[in-house]
């Protein structure tokens, strides 16, 4: 018998592995089809349905005739206005032109690897934040990227060292991933921290990207890096409407950037996917036209959800910062605990409340936990019950 060929995966698959949500969350499944109640506050999806106008528009357009084909990969030209004119509205940020700076994604983590693909050559350089979204560094070692991490702590305010940043090879360096307010840590941006990553990458020909999905949760002011003077000349921002507008199931985001840029991210887009559908977009556009009554009555819900995941915090014994934004509350474990993933392994066992160990966001998180706010405030209050061990509640199951 003639031996055939071993047939064996693309290299760039040794340097990534299954998502660790993806993992854990079929072994949540296993013990739930076992009768075990588990209360999952891991993922941060909405669990809040999107304005009544997106969804109302969305299904009007689905009943037309004429709106069932492919779409253009840079989206409807009134999609862009509108993520144009929710620019100025929300964030001040004035003049940005919806035709040659405005480019629709399927969701932001579609738009962190179309960045990479476009702007990093194999052993390029690209500075990823530990602790920081896990995309940034999967994405980068796809396009077959050096990953050069840059460590946040606690005691630097969860903020980049720009005296260590200086002692890297810069000059191999091209592309640095930014998240303020930032995942997992919930650290808020502010303007003197925008300026100084925009002059970073101004003096180092680096492109900054800032991923600011959650600029508008638990934040009356969003900011953008915009906001900055000159940093279109280095700065890429990429925003969604998953976390502030609860459309994570609708798969909207987009970037904003000067046009070179965004004409670049386009050739690799335009060769993977034909656009999204019409009656997304169409609802998309009807949800950026909310005014600030919505987001005042989210925040509303958000603050009251994340002083239930304060208690639950000092139930474990873990230390939290108050005033973190986003859809998360971070604390650190006790000294005593061995490792924040044995830590929430034991709590799940113990307690039936599923968390998110830090490790998973970099070696800088090995000492925490993040608490999702995506869960109704009688969820939370039963997964305080079982923190102080007074309970289960399984009546309130959750997906």
């Amino acid at each position: 018998m003639t031996k055939t060929k071993e047939i064996c995966p693309a290299e760039r698959l040794n340097y990534v592995s299954e998502y660790y949500f993806s993992r854990k969350l079929k072994e949540i499944a296993r013990l739930r089809a076992e009768g075990v109640d588990i209360i999952s506050l891991g993922i941060g999806g909405p669990d809040l349905p999107p304005p009544p106008q997106a969804v109302e528009a969305a299904v009007e357009c689905l009943q037309r005739t004429d709106t069932h084909g492919y779409q253009m990969t840079v989206g409807l030209p009134e999609l862009r206005r509108a993520f144009a004119a929710w620019y100025e509205r929300r964030y001040g940020v004035a003049g940005i032109d919806p035709d040659r700076s405005v480019l629709p994604l399927i969701g932001s983590k579609e738009g962190v690897l179309n960045i990479a693909l476009a702007f990093l050559n194999p052993g390029d350089g690209v500075l990823v934040p530990d602790p920081g979204y896990p995309t940034y560094t999967s994405a980068s070692r796809i396009a077959l990227a050096e990953v050069f991490p840059y460590t946040l702590s606690e005691e630097n305010g969860w903020e980049p060292d720009f005296e260590a940043l200086e002692q890297l090879p810069l000059e191999r360096i091209k592309l640095m991933w930014v998240n303020y307010p930032h995942m997992p840590t919930g650290t808020p941006a502010s303007l003197g921290l925008f300026e100084r990553l925009v002059d970073f990458g101004r003096r180092h020909g680096i492109v900054i990207v800032n991923d600011n999905p959650y600029s508008m949760i638990l934040n009356a002011r969003p900011l953008s890096i915009f906001n900055v003077p000159g940093a279109e000349e280095v700065a890429i921002e990429m925003n969604s409407l998953s976390k502030c507008l609860n459309m994570a199931g609708w798969r909207v985001g987009m970037l904003v950037a000067k046009p070179q840029f965004v004409d670049w991210v386009l050739r690799v887009k335009s060769n993977i996917d034909s656009g999204q559908p019409r009656a997304i977009m169409e609802g998309a556009i009807s949800a950026l036209a909310a005014d600030g009554s919505w987001y005042d009555s989210l925040n509303a819900e958000y603050a009251a959800r994340q002083a239930i995941c304060g208690r639950i915090m000092d139930a474990l014994g873990c230390s939290w910062r108050p005033g973190q934004q986003g859809l998360f509350l971070w604390g650190r474990i006790p000294d005593s605990e061995e490792s924040a993933e044995a830590f929430a392994d034991r709590i799940l066992a113990e307690k039936r409340v599923f968390i998110t160990p830090g490790f998973i966001f970099g070696k800088a998180g090995e000492r925490y936990i993040r608490i999702s706010l995506c869960a109704p405030q009688p969820v939370l209050e039963a997964a305080l019950e079982r923190s102080e061990g007074r309970g289960t509640r399984g009546e309130f199951l959750r997906p």
